[in-house]
């Protein structure tokens, strides 16, 4: 009797039940791998903070020599004093700019590279991290995150620099409101972001180019990078006496400004660059180049051949 209670006990009893395994939302990955990539690059931040803070070093040092150029500033026409005025800020934004391109352009050669040297491949590749979720994480940092941080850097630079000059008038009993009011800040905040995108998208066979590159070579990538186009144009020059490739990759390198900006006829005429007026952003006619629509899709092809040998290649 007693073992057939204990039989109908145990039999009555359930076993614990399983949780169902957590599915792990298909964005997951993508974000903390783009984490990983801001920990191990710190230079993503520290090169544009660097510019910055020689920037405003040398705009603490022409500070103290503001009193002698304001009486000169007083006699300009209000154009012309808005945009003395304006030279320093443009300066600081491009100084930052052009530092956070030259970190773009290394991350990029390192991106692929670096991780096949130290042979970190072997462990990320161990994680549950597809390589094209790996591939797009790197390409997203000079393509969103890196103009981001461009953009907070130059904003707060600008900022600092508003109140340094704002106080350096009051000090030599100016009127320190010019720097907020004769400088268009609106327009100024509205052609920033769009130029760092338009940037970004312009450049974004460049940076195909480098992760690819630096996905293959097996060492010095800065080399494999740039001897074969000078390579090519070399031959095109030799063989056919031609230019094109040349006149291509110029044009890669100088043209996003004259596509996503509709410039004053002075500076296209060279006339007098201190004008007063900013250029006009022009996204219907940066959409419409097909120049931009074709290095889009050699982008695309440079980060899917990428993504196909991070299968296949070995640590160095």
């Amino acid at each position: 009797m007693s073992a057939q209670s204990n039989v109908t006990i145990e039999s009555t009893i359930e076993p614990p039940a399983i949780p169902p395994p957590a599915i792990l939302s298909p964005t997951r990955p993508f974000y903390w791998s783009v984490r990983r990539e801001l920990w191990e690059y710190r230079s993503l931040i520290v090169g544009p903070l660097v510019a910055a803070g020689v920037v405003l070093f040398g705009f603490l040092l022409g500070t103290l020599g503001l009193r002698n150029h304001l009486g000169d500033l007083s006699k300009l026409e209000p154009a012309k004093r808005a945009a003395m005025l304006a030279i320093p800020y443009g300066f600081a934004a491009m100084a930052i700019m052009v530092t956070g391109l030259i970190v773009a352009v290394f991350y990029c050669l390192g991106a692929l590279h670096n991780e096949r040297r130290d042979r970190s491949i072997l462990f990320w590749k161990s994680l549950p991290v597809s390589d094209p979720v790996t591939v797009l994480s790197k390409a997203f940092i000079p393509l969103v995150v890196l103009p981001l941080v461009v953009l907070a850097v130059i904003a707060a630079t600008q900022l600092i620099m508003l109140l340094t000059s704002t106080l350096a008038l009051l000090a030599a009993g100016q009127d320190a409101s010019a720097p907020w009011t004769q400088i268009p800040w609106p327009r100024v905040y509205l052609i920033l972001p769009y130029g760092l995108a338009a940037l970004a998208l312009w450049y974004a066979p460049v940076f195909g180019w480098l992760m690819l590159v630096s996905g293959w070579a097996k060492r010095a990538p800065f080399l494999w990078a740039v001897l074969p186009p000078l390579a090519l144009c070399l031959v095109e020059k030799i063989a056919f006496d031609t230019t094109n490739f040349a006149s291509l990759l110029g044009y890669r390198l100088n043209g996003v400004f004259g596509e996503a900006f509709a410039l004053p006829e002075r500076h296209w005429a060279g006339g007098d660059p201190v004008s007063g007026s900013l250029p006009r952003i022009d996204p219907a006619g940066l959409l419409s180049t097909p120049g931009l629509w074709a290095g889009l899709v050699f982008a695309a092809a440079c980060l899917a051949a990428a993504i196909w040998q991070r299968r296949y290649r070995e640590p160095v």
